[in-house]
């Protein structure tokens, strides 16, 4: 979206020259009072100088390190003033100051819908700044969300800027339930290997990126970076999915252990054979091998029976 912000070209000078012609003045003004009894014209000279020095002090502007000044004339918008420093400007600008420096926001963890219609909380962590000033002021009604929803309060930044957070809250909100409809909560929700809000990691990161700050295009605000921070299933649910969870885990460690079992009763048979130790019929092998994957896949210890007969 094309941007209306330009840079303030009106007439600025260094505030401190400017306060020492305001010295000068006031020092004037003095002088031609003391002296009307010798130059009675003076006294005209001093109240106009007098009018001067009351008005000339309202165009001092201190301007900090990313920081900005919306410049307006009755109204006009006649662009944005950023040079750091103290300086002096028409008394009849007015001056609207933002703060250009990035910004955390961490809003409270929400529930919604992931792709599947499992219920879950996720939440995010923001770090915004503002980026286009004309938009900032005049695209979007901070003044009013500033000014407590009247309008005609005095707006200071810190109020100015809490209006900009309050905005991006709750187009961050609405980004993040759309991306949270995307994908599913995990692997076991989602088809053919496709990415999931666990294993997306910083993928899921740029998507949500990129969806907040097409919402916030017409704002002038900017989302450097977006991160999920907070991501577990529903309470109402969680229980459930927990134990399913669990049953997974059961299997995989379950399949892990057979494997490993007839890996060890084939080499026992095998190192049996080929050691000759002794000759095992086909009924005999079973039985061995029936003993062995009950003790190996076995949860507990098994109790060995002491065969005290004959092996046959």
């Amino acid at each position: 979206m094309e941007t209306k912000e330009f840079e303030f070209k009106g007439f600025t000078m260094n505030g401190f020259i400017a306060l020492f012609i305001e010295i000068a003045i006031f020092a004037l003004c003095i002088l031609g009072f003391v002296l009307v009894e010798t130059y009675p014209i003076l006294p005209l000279f001093s109240v106009i100088g007098a009018l001067l020095a009351v008005i000339l002090p309202i165009g001092f502007r201190k301007l900090e390190p990313n920081e900005a000044m919306v410049m307006l004339f009755f109204g006009k918008y006649r662009g944005t003033f950023t040079k750091t420093g103290f300086h002096w400007v028409n008394p009849f600008m007015t001056s609207k100051k933002v703060s250009l420096r990035a910004r955390n926001l961490n809003p409270d963890n929400i529930k919604v819908n992931d792709k599947t219609g499992n219920p879950i909380m996720i939440g995010q962590i923001l770090v915004w700044r503002l980026k286009d000033t004309y938009k900032a002021m005049f695209e979007i009604d901070s003044q009013t969300m500033a000014g407590g929803g009247s309008g005609t309060a005095p707006v200071t930044v810190s109020n100015r800027m809490r209006a900009f957070e309050s905005f991006i809250q709750v187009q961050s909100d609405a980004a993040l339930r759309e991306v949270a409809g995307m994908y599913a909560y995990d692997e076991n929700e989602a088809e053919n290997g496709e990415l999931t809000l666990r294993s997306g990691g910083s993928e899921i990161n740029e998507v949500l990126l990129s969806k907040l700050n097409e919402r916030l295009s017409m704002s002038g605000l900017e989302v450097l970076e977006a991160r999920i921070n907070y991501l577990a299933y529903s309470p109402e649910i969680a229980a459930v999915m927990l134990r399913r969870q669990q049953a997974a885990a059961i299997i995989s460690a379950r399949e892990k252990i057979v494997e490993g079992a007839v890996s060890m009763v084939k080499m026992a048979l095998d190192k049996l054979k080929d050691e000759g130790v002794v000759e095992l019929d086909e009924e005999r092998k079973a039985a061995m091998v029936s003993n062995l994957m009950v003790v190996l896949c076995a949860d507990e210890s098994a109790q060995p029976v002491v065969n005290t007969g004959s092996l046959y």
